[in-house]
């Protein structure tokens, strides 16, 4: 029986991470699911749900990776049992991407993500990336989200306007 394995490696960044890892789990015959990979300052995430053929076990898989001259570094490779779905529901389906820009300051995230909770809507994806700017450091947030039908001009516009008090800039795109 298939064995459903959550595998997560945080390491400093460099380049043909993605590609080893994916490379080392095909090797073993795992079929990788959901998958992320972000860089994390100077370091990197990868985080994937990979199910693994009978007769792989999770220490095979986790003593594999740590044999990789590209995670000789690594801080973690963790390989434990995924004991949820691996299939996204329906609030996994991304209605909206909006990205929102400007000046870093102490809450910006925790204040734009507030506004999801009021319409029911569901943040399935967030990349932030702060970046120094010529005049103080800049923040880039793309949120991919799932708001509820019948909500989405009343939420849009209430995560516009919040963007708007903190000085930031605002646009978003229907996803088809």
């Amino acid at each position: 029986m298939a064995t459903t394995a959550l595998i997560s490696v945080l390491c400093p960044d460099r380049v043909g991470l993605v590609a080893a890892i994916a490379g080392r789990l095909f090797d073993l015959g795992g079929n990788l699911g959901d998958t992320k990979f972000a860089v994390l300052g100077g370091g990197a995430e990868f985080t994937s749900i990979c199910e693994l053929p009978q007769g792989v076990t999770l220490e095979t898989v986790k003593r594999d990776l740590e044999t990789l001259p590209e995670l000789a570094a690594a801080e973690e490779i963790s390989v434990r049992p995924f004991g949820m779905p691996a299939m996204q529901g329906p609030s996994g389906e991304i209605t909206h991407r909006i990205v929102v820009g400007g000046g870093d300051r102490p809450g910006l995230i925790a204040r734009l993500c507030e506004v999801f909770v009021q319409f029911r809507a569901n943040i399935v994806r967030l990349n932030a990336d702060r970046r120094a700017g010529a005049d103080q450091n800049q923040y880039a947030i793309t949120m991919h989200v799932r708001i509820p039908e019948g909500s989405a001009e009343a939420c849009l516009a209430t995560i516009s306007n919040t963007a708007g008090e903190l000085r930031l800039t605002c646009r978003w795109d229907k996803v088809a």
